[in-house]
């Protein structure tokens, strides 16, 4: 996909309403990682923020014995590493590429300009940073009080919220695996599956092979 046409869907994605300013790619470079590249390391200060262009990364946390828990596998167009560059704290996080893979990188410069030249933009990154930080609190609420069909419901709404395209008659399509939403709503693959073909009974969520569609329409 050329440059501007995976921000453009960067900015729909994330920053709805705000114009992509037309010399702004030039700030923003494009990198290619082979399959297993780590783009940072967990604590490593980074100097950008980035968005998934193509491929898919891998965030994951590595505790001190060693264990390694997946936090999510972020698709185009989702941006990742915010948090940690806007505060400039290193990310707790890994992010490896899993298979050949493209991300836009946003380093000082891009920054400095979107959120000083480009009306709107510094509402719409704290819109959107309200919106994850929501989500995170729902599910850690859902982890502390909730049964797993409550934690399943919140982890589809939030993949829907953070991930999700048009596609028509009040439909909406992800692109997330059962185990995404097994490790997003702290349940096994077997329950899972048992509460996907529940909500696919109740007329909630149509599957597919690595994505499933979700009504918004519910009503």
């Amino acid at each position: 996909m050329p440059q501007e046409s995976a921000l453009q869907r960067v900015f729909e994605a994330h920053f709805p309403g705000v114009a992509l300013p037309a010399d702004i790619a030039a700030v923003i470079t494009r990198r290619r990682l082979a399959d297993g590249r780590s783009l940072f390391v967990q604590g490593q200060k980074t100097t950008a923020f980035y968005a998934v262009a193509a491929g898919e990364i891998e965030t994951r946390f590595t505790a001190a014995e060693g264990a390694v828990s997946v936090i999510e596998n972020v698709g185009p167009p989702r941006l990742f590493g915010l948090a940690a560059f806007a505060a400039g704290q290193p990310p707790e996080y890994e992010a490896i590429a899993r298979g050949p893979s493209e991300v836009l990188v946003f380093g000082r410069e891009a920054y400095t300009r979107l959120m000083d030249e480009v009306p709107g933009f510094a509402r719409a990154l704290l819109a959107e940073f309200a919106r994850r930080y929501d989500g995170t609190l729902r599910l850690l609420q859902a982890a502390r009080h909730q049964g797993a069909a409550e934690r399943f419901e919140l982890a589809l709404a939030q993949l829907a919220r953070e991930r999700g395209a048009p596609a028509g008659k009040g439909w909406v399509e992800v692109r997330a695996t059962q185990a995404e939403l097994a490790r997003l709503a702290h349940v096994s693959r077997q329950t899972a599956n048992e509460l996907l073909g529940a909500a696919e009974q109740a007329g909630q969520v149509r599957r597919g092979r690595g994505r499933w569609l979700w009504r918004q329409d519910r009503g």
